[in-house]
């Protein structure tokens, strides 16, 4: 709703009569008495004889503090009074043949009139002075409650939901007869004040419609709440408010919709972190403590098969145990070199390493795995060097492969390249198998995280792939996925050719 600014008559009239009656009957006393004013004027300039100059003055002397102290349309009429009592008395004067009055001289009255003229003129200009000084007023008192606005909002709690704060300091601050606040994201409608209709569906109705206009009839506000140009809710009021300000409420309570969408995303990862943080150390203390009990258990079904004189189903029971203990001592030793490598704990030893006798190390050491593999290998410059940490490389790529293995169709080929670009070597192993949704190509080389695609029905513990991610983190590399259909999943890795990052 748009300020109605009604300027004050008189300073000392702050307090006005309301009802049409006694504002007409005060309008008519007030010109009453400016009329009073200027007939004794009139009778005494010509009963003294006075010049008409002295007269004008007299009736500037009166017009003026009307207009001041009461008003535009008090002072024209009683400048037209001034004019008519001046111009009666010199026709007067003129039917009992007085003797002629200077100030009934034509070009005298029509000076008269031009002073009148001036003196309508100084009290309009005065009436606009004292309406800007009180619209300067107003918005100053304005622009006081949208600062307090602005700190209350700042200081909010914002661990619970904003809107039913910001409607009560709307309502509060701005002294307003009712607000009501919807949050689009929440679906959720506040309200303070009283409401004759469904404040439900009035500012669902101006979010949905996207309709913000001010109704001086009724003393209602509508507004769109907006971040940039995406709608996030509305708000409506009913009160005394100018629009400049209703946007501006509007705009505050969008920037306290986007911190408490921004602080709950930064609470919500904190508390992912905290939980990761947790998770990881329980499993890294795990591992530690099972290191001394899988050895022992490993040392025993070595010392088993070696005393002999063992049944069959014995044989194949230790064998059991063997081949278990092994995986699973294999898995501490993951959880253990994925903590070391988090907490910055390995040794880095940088030298110039053969990419080409890396990548067939690599493939030798998993010669089990790739047995029903077809496995090829492209290495375009095959004098490729690389200043590396030999063992975190060759870390990155036996995940790589090993990775290729679990989840490729059976029979398709494993290629495994390396070209140098710029200032890296790009190593990338490419099978063909399940797809990796896109949602996951980030989060696949996070700790733990699988991929959610039904197909994965590889057995794994999510642990491999973060390792590889951090020993290129460590050589300042990065990694991606790129997976499709037709052209299958490729895994990259790309190594700064010199230098190596703690």
């Amino acid at each position: 709703m748009s300020i109605s600014y009604i300027p004050m008559r008189s300073p000392f009239a702050a307090n006005r009569w309301r009802g049409s009656g006694p504002r007409v009957l005060l309008f008519v006393l007030e010109c009453s008495l400016g009329i009073v004013a200027v007939v004794l004027v009139t009778a005494l300039s010509h009963w003294s004889q006075w010049l008409l100059p002295v007269a004008l003055l007299l009736y500037l002397l009166i017009v003026v503090p009307i207009a001041l102290l009461y008003g535009f349309w008090q002072a024209v009429i009683v400048s037209l009074s001034a004019v008519a009592a001046h111009s009666l008395f010199a026709t007067r004067q003129a039917q009992f043949h007085v003797e002629p009055n200077p100030a009934a001289d034509p070009v005298n009255t029509i000076a008269l009139l031009v002073f009148v003229l001036v003196a309508l003129l100084v009290s309009r200009l005065s009436s606009r002075v004292t309406k800007h000084a009180e619209e300067a007023e107003s918005w100053g008192t304005q622009m006081q409650d949208l600062y307090e606005f602005t700190r209350r909002t700042l200081q909010m709690n914002l661990h619970v939901e904003p809107g039913p704060q910001l409607a009560e300091l709307v309502h509060e601050i701005f002294a307003l007869e009712a607000v009501v606040v919807f949050d689009a994201d929440l679906h959720e409608i506040y309200q303070a004040g009283i409401w004759e209709t469904d404040p439900q569906e009035l500012a669902q109705n101006v979010y949905y419609f996207e309709t913000s206009d001010d109704d001086p009839a009724t003393g209602i506000g509508r507004r769109v709440v907006r971040l940039g140009t995406v709608p996030v809710g509305s708000l409506v009021v009913r009160g005394d408010t100018s629009p400049l300000t209703n946007n501006a409420i509007a705009s505050l309570i969008a920037i306290t919709f986007d911190r408490y969408r921004a602080f709950a995303n930064e609470s919500h990862l904190e508390a992912e972190r905290r939980t990761e943080q947790l998770r990881a150390t329980v499993l890294d203390s795990l591992a530690h403590a099972y290191k001394t009990p899988l050895t022992a258990i490993r040392a025993a079904s070595t010392g088993l098969n070696e005393m002999g004189h063992l049944s069959a189903g014995q044989a194949d029971l230790v064998q059991l145990i063997d081949e278990q203990a092994g995986l699973l001592s294999e898995l501490t030793s993951r959880l253990l070199t994925t903590a070391r490598l988090d907490a910055g704990e390995v040794a880095i030893h940088a030298a110039p390493v053969g990419v080409g006798s890396l990548i067939e190390e690599v493939v030798a050491s998993l010669r089990d795995r790739l047995a029903s593999m077809k496995v090829s290998i492209d290495l375009p410059n095959e004098d490729l060097v690389l200043h590396c940490d030999r063992q975190l490389m060759v870390m990155l790529l036996t995940q790589y492969i090993d990775n290729a293995c679990k989840y490729s169709i059976f029979g398709t080929a494993v290629t495994i390249r390396a070209v140098q670009s710029h200032k890296e070597v790009v190593f990338s192993v490419h099978s063909f198998g399940s797809v990796i949704p896109m949602a996951d190509r980030e989060r696949i080389f996070d700790r733990f995280y699988r991929a959610s695609t039904k197909a994965n029905k590889a057995e794994g513990t999510g642990i491999g792939l973060s390792v590889a991610k951090r020993a290129a983190l460590i050589h300042g590399g990065h990694v991606w996925v790129t997976s499709d259909e037709i052209e299958g999943t490729t895994f990259f890795a790309a190594i700064p050719t010199v230098g190596l990052k703690r």
